[in-house]
């Protein structure tokens, strides 16, 4: 095999890897409560997390950590912008 070919071939092998779903979460913080802590909650509650306002917020694909950011608005949405990538995903 020439070594244009061995291109094409990992080239088409990864277009197929393009398609393929992944489920990005933002994590502001986390926090532990109870069944009966959660049924207590209503509109206008308030969850306190382990983390101050403001603080890192981890990017995490399919449940691993890959990087760290912080929350920005970009006209009325919001989103985040990359501040340090992680070498080994956690």
């Amino acid at each position: 095999m020439t070594l244009d070919a061995e291109k094409l071939k990992e080239r088409a092998n990864l277009d197929v890897l393009m398609h393929v779903p992944l489920t990005v979460t933002a994590e502001l913080g986390t926090c532990k409560m109870s069944v009966s802590e959660v049924l207590r909650l209503g509109s206008g509650s308030i969850i306190e997390l382990d983390r101050l306002a403001g603080g890192p917020v981890d990017l995490l694909v399919n449940n691993k950590l890959i990087a760290r950011g912080e929350v920005v608005a970009v006209d009325e949405n919001f989103g985040v912008r990359i501040t340090e990538l992680i070498s080994r995903p956690i």
